[in-house]
């Protein structure tokens, strides 16, 4: 299957001399769920803005189906990929509707307005994520798990191929996070190739088909997640022991759960 994104030998620094990141390489296709796991402070959310063209690399190259990212105008990277950041903190009390319209963006010109498709577009991002009942509250009045949701819908009336995700789970409730993971395997199931960096070991167990452990300024291990999350890569990462177990939970299927453990 063809690749929609390749990163080669990729390393990126604010100052011109530190590296915040080097040597990072990988490839996702159509479909695909790539988790990145990681502490703070290793570089997985600049990794995502230099795959979003928000940030450019100091060496190497971000191919997006075939072309370098910063051969193409921004207006075409929007239209293929999508960016939820990691905090959001709105100002304006704008409608929900508003917020999921401005996902159509990229297909505007500058003075130009919402057409009824647009709104139709947006609506329908809206019914997908069961938000409808939210559409005329302003964005500044609901829940986090509620903007989180919409954030997702906005995301969706972009209508992009691909996804990229900075630790979507972070801020919600146990509840919310799993409902965010469903609507992430929802999505790629239809096509869409997802890019997510996260905390939650867990979490790429659910619904990574590939996964990276991210720490020193580089991929210290990737593959399929029952080859690279295990006891001693999370030690390496975090600094801390952990258990991984096997948990039956009475389906066809039972999964792999990470365990931390407290030094007592």
């Amino acid at each position: 299957m063809k690749e929609v994104i390749k990163v080669k030998d990729a390393a990126f620094s604010y100052n011109g001399r530190d590296n915040i990141f080097e040597n990072i390489s990988f490839s996702i296709k159509k479909g695909d769920i790539f988790c990145i796991l990681g502490p703070n402070g290793t570089g997985k959310s600049t990794l995502i803005k230099c795959i979003d063209n928000m940030l450019k690399l100091k060496e190497g190259s971000v191919i997006l189906n075939g072309e370098d990212i910063y051969s193409l105008k921004k207006t075409d990277v929007a239209r293929e990929i999508g960016y939820i950041p990691q905090m959001h903190n709105p100002t304006f009390p704008f409608s929900v509707l508003d917020v999921v319209l401005m996902g159509r963006a990229p297909y505007l010109s500058l003075f130009s307005f919402p057409t009824e498709k647009d709104v139709k577009i947006a609506k329908d991002a809206i019914r997908t994520l069961g938000i409808s009942h939210l559409i005329e509250k302003p964005y500044t009045e609901i829940s986090g798990g509620e903007r989180q949701l919409v954030l997702f819908a906005r995301v969706l009336s972009q209508q992009p191929s691909i996804l990229l995700l900075d630790e979507p789970t972070s801020h919600l409730d146990f509840g919310n996070q799993i409902r965010i993971l469903e609507i992430i395997e929802k999505f790629a199931s239809t096509g869409l190739s997802i890019i997510m960096t996260s905390h939650f070991p867990d979490h790429a167990f659910l619904v990574s088909s590939k996964v990276a452990v991210m720490n020193g300024g580089g991929f210290i291990d990737m593959g399929i997640p029952d080859d690279v999350i295990t006891e001693e890569n999370l030690k390496r990462a975090y600094g801390v022991d952990a258990k991984i177990v096997y948990v039956n939970d009475g389906a066809a299927n039972g999964r792999k759960v990470c365990v931390p453990l407290m030094n007592r």
